[in-house]
């Protein structure tokens, strides 16, 4: 007997291929869907995988045919799918859908959109609460977009009702931006050297595609209204990421802290920030009894892996487009090679 029908939308990205698995094993019977039809080598054979174009006039109503009981959106990103889904809401139990953790913003009207700017950094509080302020919704960023969503969604509650995940730095395999590569790409390089911006404190807290996926099942399972926080038992320093990653690599390497702010591309990480991002996991805790399935450390060894392969043969601009649209070379070695000389 199963638990019924799921729907899962953005199916064969990073976060969606590891919630088709732990729906299936949940007993669910999974439709995943994505613009190609995809697999994941992974899933078992009675996974249903469906070519769906959701910006395409009726495509997405097409595909869910007579409805399901349980929508898992992956990829939804403003107040246009928002009400894409509330449309639907007639043929749709429940709905799960990721969202962001950066949407907050601190007391001084501070958030990632504003981190550019002079003193820009949020300082949220330690660990951040769901209540905490959001950014204004609106179509000018990622985070003010990621609002826009939630808003309509939960405006909706009564006829559809959603559990928000607002996800933390994901991390794990088939990741398009994957953090851990800063890392990663030093050792392969024969790097010894690591220099850390904000004295290696900076701490943005990472969430596990299994993590993830695991809140999505047990989200899946208890239909309701709420926004939760996405992230790992810990948030770990980037200095004790980056001593953890290279245990894995067996690299001996020396960190040279560097207090205050990056010099230009010289310190600067994708975690680094003046200031930690730390998420309060106790409402999904107490609300959907959640566990994390694995620690950062203990899923480093795949990480590391799995993008050792990718960046074997080809440069890493071509492997990880959600590195680039930084639009900051993480690997300028030349500058680092003059900060230390002129220290």
């Amino acid at each position: 007997m199963t638990k019924g029908s799921a729907f899962v939308l953005g199916a064969t990205g990073q976060v969606g291929r590891a919630a088709v698995r732990a729906l299936v094993e949940d007993g669910w019977e999974v439709t995943a869907a994505s613009r190609r039809g995809g697999r994941d080598e992974r899933w078992p054979a009675e996974v249903r995988s469906v070519a769906v174009d959701r910006d395409a006039d009726g495509a997405l109503s097409a595909a869910l045919g007579g409805g399901t009981d349980v929508l898992v959106d992956i990829v939804a990103y403003d107040a246009g799918h928002g009400r894409q889904l509330t449309g639907l809401a007639d043929r749709i139990g429940s709905a799960v859908v990721i969202s962001s953790g950066a949407v907050y913003e601190d007391d001084r009207g501070r958030s990632f959109d504003t981190q550019g700017e002079p003193d820009g950094f949020p300082r949220y509080p330690v660990p951040i609460p769901e209540d905490l302020a959001t950014v204004a919704p609106g179509q000018h960023s990622y985070s003010s977009r990621k609002v826009a969503l939630e808003r309509e969604l939960m405006a909706a509650g009564d006829r559809l009702p959603t559990t928000l995940l607002r996800a933390g730095a994901i991390h794990g395999t088939y990741c398009p931006g994957p953090r851990e590569l800063w890392f990663v790409k030093r050792a392969l390089d024969g790097r010894p050297v690591r220099i850390l911006a904000e004295g290696g404190r900076s701490r943005f807290h990472p969430v596990h595609v299994d993590n993830l996926a695991e809140l999505v099942r047990l989200a899946a399972a208890r239909p309701g209204s709420r926004v939760l926080n996405g992230g790992d038992p810990t948030a770990p320093t980037v200095a004790e990421i980056g001593a953890a990653i290279d245990a894995v690599l067996g690299a001996q390497s020396v960190t040279v802290l560097m207090e205050g702010p990056a010099q230009g591309t010289v310190g600067l990480t994708p975690w680094t920030g003046a200031h930690p991002v730390v998420y309060d996991m106790t409402a999904a805790e107490r609300e959907l009894g959640y566990r994390p399935v694995v620690a950062y450390e203990e899923s480093l060894p795949a990480t590391v892996e799995w993008l050792a392969a990718q960046v074997a043969e080809r440069d890493w601009r071509e492997v990880f487009p959600g590195l680039v649209k930084y639009g900051v070379d993480f690997f300028d070695y030349a500058a680092e090679d003059a900060w230390l000389a002129s220290r």
